[in-house]
């Protein structure tokens, strides 16, 4: 086993940070997100080692998909794929830094982002970076669902009633936008774990992840035991990072079933059995979403922003401001339209959150 990589510029009194990547059957990727990180460090003067966890190292393909010869990290192969949370806390484990940065490997920080996230850290015990969907920093992803259960009833009837599913992407827009908007950290516990960085005493008090979910809301149950014991979690606008969002699970056959063990998981313990069975039976009810109309202009001056989505509803989405004069022409970047799973959507709206129209972009997938 390889020891671990570090990138040590000048002297600077700034924390030493661990990057701990779960990497599963995406080298490509995995080789630019630390390519990334180490360049970051090295401009920054920021003292980092990276240390990744190699989940597809015991699968059939393993010689091809494993992470490429002359990486920058340290290479844990653990003999099957133990799943995101077990995996991040295989790599913690193993971390030496009095920063944990905790990631995927479809992420890669943009220049600034490891100083950003320490600089959020010097008031706060946990931070995560302004993610974009695209490379050129345009489309923003949106903070987490909130976890109550008013919420959850909200978002699952969203989808079932056309009326109700206005009035729920009014109200989503309005919160999205006080995170788009942001130019200074600000409070959120609905941070992604996608790149998630915490001290290493804010580590110790929450403790581990749960083991028990496999794959998807680790970090959400997570983030709301760092609430309950007081830890301070914020956005971190300066800090930047693109997120080519779910390559890893396209490869992982068991994702949907993790994904729906999980999910179930979660709403038990948070909002106990009843309740659960409740979300369970509202989900059978057939989906009805209303028709997007098409985009026919906004007034001159109007603040203006695009999001785009996969999902019919129009929420959540990744979003920006666009001028007026500049919507006509908006185009989805390529490098999202190649990554899609699916068609997207493309929607207009207003300085009051009002859907403006929109148009479906085929992706050919």
């Amino acid at each position: 086993m390889a020891s671990p990589t570090r990138s040590d510029g000048p002297a600077s009194g700034a924390p030493a940070v661990s990057a701990v990547i779960v990497h599963y059957r995406t080298p490509r990727l995995l080789e630019a997100a630390v390519a990334a990180l180490h360049e970051d460090a090295r401009t920054s003067t920021v003292p980092l080692e990276v240390i990744v966890v190699d989940n597809g190292a015991a699968s059939a393909s393993a010689a091809c998909e494993s992470p490429p010869e002359g990486l920058e990290a340290q290479v844990l192969r653990p003999a099957g794929n133990l799943g995101y949370a077990a995996g991040i806390n295989l790599g913690v484990e193993h971390a030496t830094g009095e920063v944990l940065l905790l990631m995927n490997a479809d992420v890669a920080v943009v220049p600034g982002c490891l100083r950003a996230l320490l600089d959020a850290l010097g008031d706060a015990d946990i931070a995560g970076p302004r993610l974009f969907w695209d490379e050129g920093c345009r489309l923003m992803l949106p903070p987490q669902a909130l976890r109550t259960r008013r919420a959850e009833l909200d978002a699952a009837w969203a989808e079932r009633s056309p009326a109700w599913g206005r009035s729920f992407c009014h109200r989503w827009r309005r919160r999205a936008r006080v995170f788009w908007r942001a130019e200074e950290p600000t409070l959120c516990y609905e941070l992604t774990g996608a790149c998630l960085a915490v001290t290493r005493d804010g580590w110790r008090r929450v403790g581990r992840f749960d083991e028990g979910f496999r794959l998807y809301f680790e970090e959400t149950e997570w983030l709301l035991r760092a609430r309950r014991a007081g830890l301070r979690a914020v956005l971190a606008p300066a800090a930047r990072c693109v997120h080519a969002y779910d390559q890893s699970a396209q490869r992982e056959p068991r994702a949907q079933l993790w994904f729906e063990e999980s999910a179930q998981r979660f709403r038990r313990s948070r909002y106990g059995a009843w309740f659960a069975a409740l979300l369970r039976r509202l989900e059978r009810v057939p989906r009805r979403f209303e028709e997007v109309a098409p985009f026919r202009g906004v007034p001159a001056g109007d603040d203006v922003w695009v999001e785009v989505t996969p999902l019919p509803l129009g929420a959540p989405a990744t979003g920006c401001r666009v001028a007026a004069a500049d919507v006509a022409d908006f185009e989805v970047p390529p490098d999202i339209v190649d990554g899609a799973r699916s068609d997207l959507w493309v929607r207009v709206t207003d300085a009051a959150c009002r859907d403006l129209g929109g148009w479906l972009v085929n992706t050919g997938k």
